[in-house]
């Protein structure tokens, strides 16, 4: 069976920059915007929508009451969250079934349990967070503390809904993962160096 590394990561961890240096470092597949891409030829549904539904909850939409007449109402995003996460899970599965990799977010560790993946999780104090943001930046893009504070604890409350939503468990439960990394003023590329000695 191949050898399949998950990352959970808290908004502004470096968890995607780990991934990808630690598929490069052991000669991993890495996915993480490519499976966007690959499920939106699969659900013929455009990839910034898809991006737009990733990692959030459904929320399904209640019957609206008029009357004694009772109407539901088709919530057709929380339909299309749920076509694409299994439209996603079954993509996982045949990823990992193909090679070893490295899947970053997306329930991964929940869909491949069979795979029996190394499920790693990362996290990082707010302050160090909050500096990698900025380090990260866009051009251009010039958000103060409070307002980077504002979107990271949005992301993560997301992420942490969606997680809870398909798999019945905490997002940030540590006995979830079999390995928790603090990255709290760590230099991301040598963190990868260091670990992936540890794995190999």
């Amino acid at each position: 069976m191949n050898k399949v590394i998950t990352i959970s990561r808290e908004f502004g961890s470096g968890g995607r920059e780990f991934a990808r240096r630690l598929a490069d470092k052991l000669n991993f597949a890495y996915y993480d915007s490519e499976i966007i891409t690959e499920l939106a030829k699969r659900t013929n549904l455009a990839e910034d929508y898809i991006s737009s539904l990733n990692e959030q909850k459904p929320a399904p939409l209640l019957p609206i009451t008029i009357g004694a007449t009772f109407s539901p109402i088709v919530d057709v995003r929380w339909e299309h969250q749920n076509t694409i996460f299994a439209e996603q899970s079954s993509l996982l599965k045949e990823l990992a079934a193909k090679s070893d990799c490295v899947i970053v977010g997306r329930c991964a560790d929940y869909s491949l349990s069979e795979f029996n993946p190394l499920r790693i999780r990362l996290y990082a104090e707010l302050d160090s967070r909050i500096e990698r943001c900025k380090s990260r930046a866009a051009d251009g893009e010039k958000l103060t503390d409070r307002e980077i504070k504002q979107r990271i604890n949005e992301v993560d409350k997301s992420r942490s809904k969606y997680y809870q939503f398909y798999t019945g468990k905490k997002w940030d439960d540590m006995l979830n993962y079999d390995i928790c990394i603090n990255t709290t003023g760590k230099d991301i590329k040598q963190l990868v160096e260091d670990f992936a000695l540890t794995i190999k």
